[in-house]
């Protein structure tokens, strides 16, 4: 699998490394307990079974952009609850996101939620959670109006565990 994934500045980063923290020092779910330094807050663009990253090459010249959290996203799973920080939609955002579905072509199915029309914009804090844990979740998170960029753009390859820094 492979995303391509939009990079926050230090301020988003900072803010969203906040929630995980507090999620991790109250023992709940959260997406900070990845070790891996590839590792970061991100809004993901697209996925794909298999993606060049230089197909996306190019798409790096909308960054910087006007990035905002808002509140908060629950997203049902098989497997629980993903607890995200909603991104506020932007022209910018949204211009950004046709061009890398413009480059990629419609997504397979699996990965529609991803399609023009059906993307939701977040940054996720923390991933099968647990019904019954939710609520401990939502009350320990700070879902405070964050204003930022997006400064980055990367190609992460799951498989491989690389990523491929385009800005």
């Amino acid at each position: 699998m492979f995303s391509v994934e939009l990079v926050p500045d230090a301020v988003i980063e900072a803010a969203v490394r906040d929630d995980w923290a507090r999620l991790q020092h109250a023992d709940l779910p959260n997406s900070g307990r990845n070790p891996s330094p590839s590792n970061r807050p991100h809004v993901t663009l697209a996925v794909r079974d298999e993606l060049a990253a230089e197909i996306v090459r190019g798409a790096e010249e909308h960054l910087p952009l006007p990035l905002e959290l808002s509140g908060i996203l629950l997203f049902p799973r098989r497997r629980g609850v993903v607890v995200a920080r909603h991104v506020v939609v932007s022209a910018a955002l949204l211009a950004l996101h046709r061009d890398i579905a413009g480059r990629l072509g419609a997504p397979p199915p699996r990965y529609a939620n991803t399609a023009i029309g059906r993307w939701t914009p977040h940054v996720t804090l923390a991933r099968s959670v647990p019904p019954a844990e939710v609520a401990s979740v939502l009350a320990t998170i700070e879902a405070e109006h964050v204003v930022g960029e997006a400064v980055g753009l990367r190609v992460w390859d799951a498989t491989a565990k690389t990523i491929t820094t385009l800005r």
